[in-house]
């Protein structure tokens, strides 16, 4: 298989049965990311949380109902504060096997040093500065594509019953 072939594979992995997480308890920017998301990753089925536990009520969902589990998971930091968004990036990393290996995207407006340090020691997979204006959600969220869609090899997540 030639290296464009083995990418279209890839790419084509990336996209299959793909699902977004989305977790943010601002209305507003819900509504903002949902919509940009359906824009520039139509392949990718975008779901909205608002709360840590519904957050985690949904990827247990997953477990035990053996739906897919979504690719990347967007976490706002500040859910409504930031000591909710520490809570539940670890509870995330520290779910069995295949749920805590889910690459998450750590969402803020902080662009506090601190924040962004403890944010990789707790185990995000990246930080990213939310947009001040609408428009610029589009800009992100075609940066999201890009990078964790058709740059990056997503693991594939399995079930190990056993």
């Amino acid at each position: 298989m030639n290296s464009a072939n083995k990418l279209n594979s890839a790419l084509h992995e990336n996209f299959k049965n793909a699902k977004l997480l989305i977790i943010d308890d601002n209305a507003d920017h819900g509504t903002i990311m949902l919509d940009s998301a359906s824009r520039c990753l139509p392949e990718v089925k975008p779901i909205l949380v608002t709360t840590e536990a519904d957050a985690l009520t949904y990827l247990e969902r997953c477990n035990t109902e053996e739906w897919e589990l979504p690719k990347l998971i967007l976490l706002d930091l500040y859910l409504p504060n930031k000591q909710n968004g520490w809570r539940l990036l670890d509870q995330i990393k520290s779910l069995p096997a295949a749920m805590g290996k889910i690459p998450v995207v750590l969402l803020s407006q902080s662009t506090s040093k601190s924040d962004i340090r403890e944010a990789y020691q707790r185990g995000c997979s990246s930080y990213m500065v939310k947009p001040r204006l609408s428009t610029d959600w589009l800009v992100q969220f075609q940066s999201l594509r890009s990078y964790w869609w058709e740059t990056v090899t997503l693991p594939k997540i399995d079930y190990s019953l056993f």
